[in-house]
């Protein structure tokens, strides 16, 4: 006879951290599952109506793992209730349960009020839209009846989008074909005409007319028809094809974007990363680097069709090289926090680049956001086998701030309503279960980590795990380094940099002028700390008086919300009228080849005739590896960095750099003095080059090329021409989790 629920619930109660109820809130899910009865029913749902935030979203998501006819009924009755995290989790675990017809005019309301519930709302009704797509499509219309919200109706037409039938088709056809409609509603009705359950060749004439109009639609037609009638592949390059995604930057060879919005350090990544597997020659012959932005109609040719007049070449996708293809996601550009929305055209997106493409070896997926979760759905359905870097966010940030007293348990819906803190940790879970291989960052106790915020015993299968340290352009950065230094080889672009730093430096006071600067780059986000690092220089007033401070990231003219969040937060430290004055530039997001140039010019001590040598400054609450920092330490600067995480494998403390913890302005201060007593200590160019040799030789892209060359390599071999071998499977044997050559304590 199955036990009831009662003691699993009690502990989620008596959890004495929040991840660790997270973590129980998993084995009460299961005991729900194998003990579905009244008794069990009853005691969810006077769980889920508690007062402890935790504890009712657990409940709430063990009511949605139970094989009970009720349970569905209860969720519902959820759905209308007032703490509004309740009713937004209740909407998704609703998607588990069997079809329940009173939920689909609210959740057809949830849809269509849009946000990350919207998200949710929507992959409830596209799972019961197998089971009763009928009774789905009518909630929709009815919805869609007296919406007049031109954004609301598209998304309940990209909705309607996912319901198979000739109905749904004439629908979609009725909606892309209605001059009247709106703009967007038209151009939800047409992608959906393309790709989805609804496609029909029905639709064929209507794509082919608007896509010869020179009208608004034209380009999402033409998408669409590609979609519906795709030109026939050829034959894939030699070597392995591998696709790798980012869908929340605009991402190019040239790194045009670096620092803006969410353009971090994965952009630079992406692109190093992407050249340096091509080298390895003949094992990789295509690189298929996603991001988001518009789509180039030159990748996705039309088919030769009779209704078009001329046939078009091949898709570019399908030769040999490094190819940058864009997703264009629905609604406003928005960060990776809001984008949530954006699922079902950034996996049609998806589908489109790896169908267009052909036969793909692997594809490779770094964070558990909106595109990670579109390109596991696909690659499930094309049968790609996938390979996950595994880092623990958001549970890493959420014991740090559950240790700070910053996030409680009181306070826990509310901060989930905003950063879906439940939703991510589930994710990043179902993202590794079913990840075929496992790439993990560096850190100093890897497995011990994984366990403690993930729950994660990899001691039954060590084979699914690497260790791949990240990497950057060791030659390129070399040569910044060569072209700062000797004026006779420096090039046209260094020049350009190197006079932008200078003019930026002359906007301070000229007593200011000779002082070292403490220089930090990337995303203008909270969680990189920029606006801890001024205000602990701020409050220090020997710290102001020793140093400059030099921001460079974020976009100060259009700023996201995330980037004007923390403009708000520095502006509150040091008024932006009064920043230069004080020693605070705030350069903005740059070229990637400019911002190295920078670097390498502070650690000369270009802030001035006599200046001393500048400091990289990394306030991070979290950094999983560090690429920024490395590159700062390959132009021989001394680093500040957090004591977490990645860095604490290659930052040798009181050497090459400071770790400290990064939670308070305070101890960021303390690691700033620190840091600039060590650049400027005896044997300081002995060190840089101590750590310019680390780099060197432990984090070259080319090592990380290497190594992940032979994890692809690996994935790929049970499904390539003349293997055999399921999913899942790796090809590798058993022992433990293997570690490559960058991995170590410094």
């Amino acid at each position: 006879m199955a036990m009831d629920v009662g003691p699993a619930l009690a502990a989620v109660r008596a959890a004495p951290t929040l991840l660790q109820g997270m973590r129980e809130a998993r084995a009460l899910a299961a005991a729900a599952a194998a003990a579905p009865g009244d008794d069990s029913l009853s005691t969810l749902r006077s769980a889920a109506l508690t007062s402890d935030p935790l504890t009712a979203t657990a409940a709430v998501h063990a009511l949605g793992a139970m094989d009970h006819p009720s349970a569905g009924c209860v969720l519902t009755d959820l759905l209308s209730g007032e703490r509004r995290y309740v009713a937004e989790h209740a909407v998704d675990a609703l998607r588990n349960t069997p079809l329940v017809g009173a939920a689909l005019p609210v959740l057809a309301d949830v849809c269509r009020e849009g946000g990350f519930a919207g998200m949710l709302a929507q992959r409830t009704l596209e799972q019961w839209a197998s089971q009763g797509p009928d009774e789905v499509r009518a909630a929709l219309v009815g919805e869609l009846r007296t919406c007049t919200d031109p954004v609301g109706r598209a998304r309940l037409v990209e909705t309607l989008g996912l319901v198979a039938g000739a109905a749904t088709t004439q629908a979609l056809l009725d909606h892309a074909a209605d001059d009247d409609e709106a703009l967007p509603v038209r151009a939800a009705a047409l992608a959906a005409l393309g790709d989805g359950p609804a496609a029909d060749r029905s639709a064929e004439p209507l794509l082919v007319a608007l896509t010869r109009s020179m009208g608004p639609l034209a380009q999402t037609a033409r998408l669409a028809l590609h979609d519906l009638c795709p030109a026939p592949t050829v034959p894939a390059p030699g070597g392995l094809t591998v696709a790798q995604v980012f869908l929340h930057s605009d991402i190019d060879g040239r790194l045009h974007h670096s620092g803006q919005g969410d353009t971090g350090g994965i952009a630079t990544l992406l692109v190093h990363l992407g050249d340096a597997l091509l080298r390895r020659q003949p094992r990789i012959g295509r690189v298929l680097t996603i991001s988001g932005g518009s789509p180039d109609p030159a990748q996705f040719p039309l088919a030769r069709i009779r209704s078009l007049d001329s046939p078009t070449p091949g898709s570019e996708l399908l030769t040999a090289g490094h190819h940058y293809a864009r997703v264009q996601l629905t609604g406003a550009p928005s960060g990776v926090s809001r984008a949530w929305p954006a699922r079902v055209s950034a996996r049609r997106g998806i589908r489109r680049v790896l169908r267009t493409a052909g036969h793909v070896d692997a594809i490779h997926l770094r964070m558990a956001d909106v595109g990670s979760m579109a390109a596991a759905e696909v690659a499930c359905e094309l049968d790609i086998p996938v390979v996950l870097t595994l880092a623990p966010d958001p549970q890493a940030l959420i014991e740090a701030r559950d240790t700070a007293g910053t996030l409680t348990r009181s306070g826990f819906g509310e901060a989930d309503l905003v950063e879906h803190l439940w939703f991510r940790d589930r994710l990043l879970l179902d993202l590794t279960e079913k990840a075929d291989h496992l790439a993990l960052f560096p850190r100093p106790q890897v497995e011990r980590d994984l366990q403690r915020y993930l729950g994660l015993d990899l001691s039954d299968r060590p084979e699914r795990a690497t260790v791949v340290g990240e990497g950057v352009d060791v030659s390129a950065l070399g040569r910044a380094v060569r072209e700062v230094r000797d004026e006779a080889v420096r090039g046209s672009a260094a020049a350009v940099a190197l006079r932008e730093l200078d003019d930026l430096l002359a906007t301070l006071p000229t007593a200011r002028r000779g002082l070292p600067v403490a220089v930090s780059v990337g995303r203008l986000n909270a969680v990189k700390g920029m606006a801890t690092l001024v205000r602990g220089w701020v409050d220090d007033p020997d710290l102001h008086d020793r140093c400059n401070v030099l921001l460079v990231g974020g976009d100060l003219e259009h700023p996201t919300d995330e980037e004007a969040a923390e403009l708000a937060r520095i502006d509150a430290v040091v008024p932006a009228a009064e920043a230069a004055e004080r020693g605070l530039l705030l350069a903005g997001h740059r070229p990637n080849a400019t911002t190295i140039a920078w670097l390498a010019a502070l650690r000369a001590a270009r802030a001035g005739v006599g200046g001393l040598p500048g400091i990289y400054v990394s306030a991070s609450l979290k950094e999983e590896f560090g690429i920024a920092i490395l590159e700062a330490m390959a132009v021989g600067l001394v680093v500040v960095a957090p004591a977490g995480g990645g860095p604490a494998t290659y930052v040798a403390h009181g050497e090459t750099g400071i770790l400290t913890a990064t939670s308070t302005p305070y101890a960021v201060a303390a690691a700033m003095h620190a840091a600039l007593d060590l650049a400027a200590a005896p044997g300081a160019e002995a060190r840089g080059r101590q750590a310019q040799d680390m780099v060197r030789t432990r984090f070259g892209i080319d090592i990380m090329a290497a190594s992940l060359a032979a994890v692809y390599q690996r994935v790929a071999a049970p499904r390539r021409p003349g293997r055999t071998g399921g999913r899942g499977s790796t090809g590798t044997t058993a022992g433990p989790v293997r570690h490559d050559a960058m991995e170590g304590a410094s």
